[in-house]
């Protein structure tokens, strides 16, 4: 799976990788390692809401033009459906609807491609 420039030293520094992008659809994949565990030896929230937040963030902002496209986050729901426990945890972002200056987004995060842990939805705010 191809890598591609990320140019986000938070996600970086989770070991994230962005694997997808195209229009209306953005990856993020991440190695689940100790230090994205919590008391309970599990993937900590906070790292898959922060990855979601991602995938669905760069879902909006694909463009085929030479100027990258910014936004931001104006609202984050994440619903926590199982544990995270494996080897890596995938987020996966799809466009629902933009329009001039919001766009609508929700998002999956699956650990080792069989368990859905998390689905989210989010509203964002190009950033012009």
């Amino acid at each position: 799976m191809a890598q591609l420039d990320l140019d986000n030293p938070f996600l970086e520094a989770l070991g994230a990788t962005h694997t997808v992008w195209r229009a209306g659809y953005a990856e993020f994949t991440m190695p689940i390692h100790a230090g994205h565990l919590n008391r309970q030896r599990i993937l900590q929230g906070g790292a898959i809401a922060t990855l979601l937040d991602a995938a669905y963030g760069y879902a909006g902002l694909f463009t085929s033009g030479t100027e990258p496209v910014h936004g931001f986050t104006l609202s984050l729901t994440v619903n926590y459906l199982d544990r995270g426990i494996g080897d890596k945890v995938v987020a996966k972002g799809f466009l629902e609807r933009a329009g001039r200056s919001v766009y609508f987004a929700r998002g999956e995060a699956w650990v080792d491609d069989r368990v859905m842990i998390a689905s989210a939805q989010g509203t964002f705010k190009y950033a012009r």
